[in-house]
């Protein structure tokens, strides 16, 4: 694969519409075209001392931070045509499905691929877990500021680059 969206999104709490930050970065002909990052206010606006502890956002960080509606529409031409990959595409799929139905915004329905499920497919048992740094690891990328939605989501696209 060589023209890719990986995407990224940190989550505020337990519901997947709390998308606290967004993390893409665009692949064309095998090489990083463009990257975007932006903090989100979620919906609901507050935040599990969980969540908090594990990617260092908190509420007064995206006090002022725009709607996912906003962000989207800076995000949406850069994935245009695009085949969106994750790091357990479930969870960022989910998390796009479900502010879309929150915003009652057209799904465009995304195609997503995941770089997690195919590290056990294609590494297989040669690691301990299929974990996005050990997996990066693997594949020859120091991940240095995991959690952080655009250092995800360069380790995704990485990996994506690797063994997709």
């Amino acid at each position: 694969m060589q023209n890719f969206a990986a995407i990224d999104f940190e989550t505020a709490n337990m519901y997947r519409t709390s998308v606290c930050s967004v993390g893409l970065v665009i692949v064309r002909d095998g090489i990083i075209a463009d990257k975007f990052y932006s903090l989100i206010r979620p919906t609901p606006h507050f935040y599990t001392s969980f969540n908090t502890k594990i990617h260092g956002i908190c509420k007064e960080d995206t006090l002022n931070a725009p709607l996912f509606p906003d962000v989207w529409m800076q995000a949406a031409p850069l994935v245009e045509g695009l085949t969106l990959v994750a790091h357990n595409s479930p969870f960022d799929e989910g998390c796009l499905k479900a502010v879309f139905a929150h915003y009652e915004m057209p799904y465009p329905e995304y195609h997503f691929l995941c770089t997690c499920r195919a590290s056990r497919r294609v590494i297989g048992n040669r690691l301990p877990n299929h974990k996005l740094h050990t997996v990066a690891r693997y594949c020859g990328y120091n991940l240095l500021n995991h959690h952080h939605a655009l250092a995800d989501a360069e380790a995704c696209a990485e990996i994506a680059l690797k063994i997709l």
